[in-house]
C-alpha cells in the first residue's frame, strides 16, 4: 500500500538512521486523548522497527509547556535520550533539546509557532486537506517502516477524540467495525476523564494503550469510571455558576469571565458551553482550584472568527502597562488561555476593563 504522506517517509527515515544501536528514545506526548494514542502508537511502534532500542513515553505534565516552561529541558534530559519524539505538543522556535545534540522528531497537527534550530524535523499535518490529527500521523509514519495494523485501534482513539467518529481517516471506517464504535468511543471518554479528574492519572489510560491488544480493558476500567463520574459532577457545579461582564466603558474587552474553582480540568468545558450563548463575547473560564501553585488555569473561547483570543489577552495586559508570561496567550484564535499567577490573574482583570 502507497504511504498516506509520501512526503515525510524520507525525512522520518532520515530521523530514525540518527538513532543509534540500542539507544534509548523518548516519546515526550500531550495528555490529551490524541497525545496519548500518538504516544502510544511511537512507543509500540518504535520497538517493532529497532528492537534493541528503548523506547520510553512521557507525557506532559498539568499546566506544562513543552518549550516555555521552565524545568522541562531537565525533565527530559534526565531520561538521558539518545532522540526525542515531540507529539502532540505543538511546534515552537524554542526547540526543545537541539542545543544539547539530541535529534529531535516533531509531529503534530497545531498551527506552528515558528520552526525549531537546527537538529530537528518537523513533520506537522497542518495545512494538510484533511489536517490529521498526531495518531493519525504518528501511525502513517510507523506504518512506512513496519507492519502497524495491531497499532491501528490506538491511532483511531486519538482520531475520533480530536475529529470525531467521522473523520475522513481512510481505515476509520475498518477499524470501528474490527473493534466496534462503542468501544473505542468509550476508551476515547476514559483517556479524556484520566486528564480531567483532579488525580491527573496518566499512568493507567497509557498503560492500557502500551500493553493491550484491543481498546475494552480502558473502556471498562472501574477506576477509570470513577474519574468520568467525578469530572462529570464537578461540571454539574460549574455549569450553574453564572458569567460576569466588565462594567461598559471605553477600556471594557468584550469578554465574559466565569469564575470556578475545581481541581478538575473543566474549565475548557464550561468556556465552550458558553460561547453559543454568548456569541459576541470571548468567554473565559477561570480555574482557581485546578493548579497546585495557586495558580489559575484560564480558558479562552469564542463563537465568532472576528473575536482573536491572543490578542484580546494581550491586548489587556498592554493596557495597564504590562507584559503576559511568554507561555500565556498561546495556541488558536478562537481557542487560548493559559496559567497565570494569582497576582498577574488580577492584572489581566484589569486590563479587561474589570474593577480593581
Amino acid at each position: 500500500m502507497a504511504p498516506a504522506f509520501p512526503q515525510f517517509v524520507a525525512p522520518f527515515r532520515q530521523f530514525l538512521n540518527q538513532i543509534p544501536a540500542r539507544g534509548r528514545v523518548v516519546v515526550y506526548c500531550h495528555f490529551d486523548a490524541d497525545g496519548l494514542g500518538a504516544g502510544a502508537v511511537f512507543g509500540r511502534g518504535m520497538q517493532k522497527i529497532g528492537p534493541d532500542w528503548e523506547v520510553v513515553v512521557v507525557p506532559s505534565g498539568k499546566g506544562e509547556n513543552a518549550f516555555l516552561t521552565p524545568g522541562v529541558r531537565e525533565k527530559l534530559l534526565a531520561f538521558q535520550p539518545d532522540a526525542l519524539i515531540v507529539t502532540d505538543l505543538g511546534v515552537h522556535k524554542s526547540g526543545t533539546l537541539e542545543a544539547d545534540g539530541i535529534p529531535v522528531l516533531y509531529v503534530d497537527h497545531h498551527i506552528p509557532e515558528g520552526y525549531p534550530p537546527a537538529g530537528s524535523t518537523v513533520l506537522t499535518g497542518y495545512g494538510l486537506d484533511p489536517v490529521p490529527c498526531s495518531a493519525w500521523l504518528a501511525y502513517e509514519l510507523i506504518a512506512t517502516e513496519t507492519n502497524a495494523i495491531d497499532l491501528q485501534w490506538i491511532a483511531a482513539i486519538g482520531v475520533i477524540s480530536d475529529l470525531g467518529d467521522q473523520a475522513r481517516w481512510a481505515l476509520l471506517p475498518e477499524v470501528k467495525k474490527q473493534y466496534t464504535a462503542k468501544w473505542l468511543k468509550e476508551a476515547v471518554a476514559m483517556c479524556n476523564a484520566a486528564r480531567r479528574a483532579g488525580e491527573f492519572d496518566l499512568a493507567l489510560p497509557l498503560h492500557y494503550l502500551l500493553h493491550d491488544d484491543n481498546p475494552r480493558g480502558l473502556a471498562q476500567d472501574p477506576k477509570l469510571a470513577g474519574y468520568r463520574a467525578e469530572v462529570s459532577a464537578a461540571l454539574n457545579v460549574a455549569r450553574k455558576l453564572p458569567p460576569k461582564f466588565p462594567p461598559k466603558g471605553p477600556d471594557a474587552s468584550p469578554v465574559a469571565v466565569i469564575t470556578i474553582n475545581s481541581p478538575c480540568q473543566i474549565h475548557p468545558l464550561i468556556a465552550q458551553q458558553w460561547i453559543q450563548r454568548l456569541p459576541d463575547r470571548v468567554v473565559l473560564c477561570a480555574n482557581l482550584g485546578y493548579l497546585p501553585d495557586g495558580a489559575v488555569a484560564v480558558a479562552g473561547r469564542a463563537a465568532s472568527s472576528n473575536l482573536h483570543i491572543p490578542n484580546i489577552l494581550r491586548e489587556a495586559f498592554a493596557r495597564i502597562g504590562a507584559t503576559p508570561p511568554a507561555n500565556f496567550a498561546h495556541g488558536h484564535p478562537q481557542a487560548s488561555g493559559g496559567h497565570l499567577p494569582a497576582a498577574e490573574y488580577q492584572l489581566l482583570l484589569r486590563g479587561l476593563g474589570f474593577d480593581a
